[in-house]
């Protein structure tokens, strides 16, 4: 038996229904509360909670709670701001940071710098072997993308102006076999 109110919702799965109850008393007098039944019966209070039963056998990015309906401008800001995430800029030379820090075995010992590639050469203010094997260390854990360095002339010049803030900051450079041995 159907209980009044209850309106199908064609944005869900076949069976879903939706319910606005207009509050009767007290501060919020008039507003409404907006809920969901599955088709077994359940009661949702809010979108995450839906979400959540509902798993990935529907996407709710665009779905408006209040409504009841499928959103395309929803969807539009969630691709904005998914592509302004992608467009956030590294901070420059934040692998600074991690100078004068050194990697230490079980027994804390300190482990000795290792020895980069003679084709592996840092640029820009104070490049070091150690910041050189930072920058490199950090970009191979925070990406999937090749690395392979700092392709413009330009970088020599002025390595804060002619910079493409996700490689790391050296010299252009392809690895050999005779590197990896």
């Amino acid at each position: 038996m159907e209980k009044p109110g209850r309106t199908d919702c064609p944005a869900l799965p076949p069976g879903w229904k939706k319910e606005e109850v207009i509050r009767k008393s007290g501060l919020s007098a008039g507003k409404s509360d907006v809920y969901y039944f599955s088709p077994s019966g359940k009661k949702f209070r809010s979108k995450p909670q839906l979400a959540r039963y509902l798993g990935n056998s529907v996407d709710l990015s665009s779905f408006d709670f209040r409504t009841g309906k499928m959103m395309p401008s929803k969807l539009q800001k969630n691709k904005q701001k998914l592509r302004n995430d992608a467009l956030n800029p590294n901070k420059l030379f934040w692998e600074k940071r991690l100078q004068g820090l050194s990697a230490s075995d079980v027994s804390e010992e300190i482990i000795k710098c290792m020895e980069l590639p003679k084709g592996l050469q840092g640029v820009g203010p104070g490049a070091s072997t150690e910041s050189l094997l930072s920058a490199v260390a950090s970009a191979l854990h925070s990406g999937s993308a090749p690395i392979t360095g700092q392709n413009s002339a330009a970088v020599e010049k002025n390595p804060g102006i002619w910079l493409n803030t996700s490689q790391p900051l050296c010299r252009a450079f392809v690895v050999t076999d005779d590197d990896i041995r």
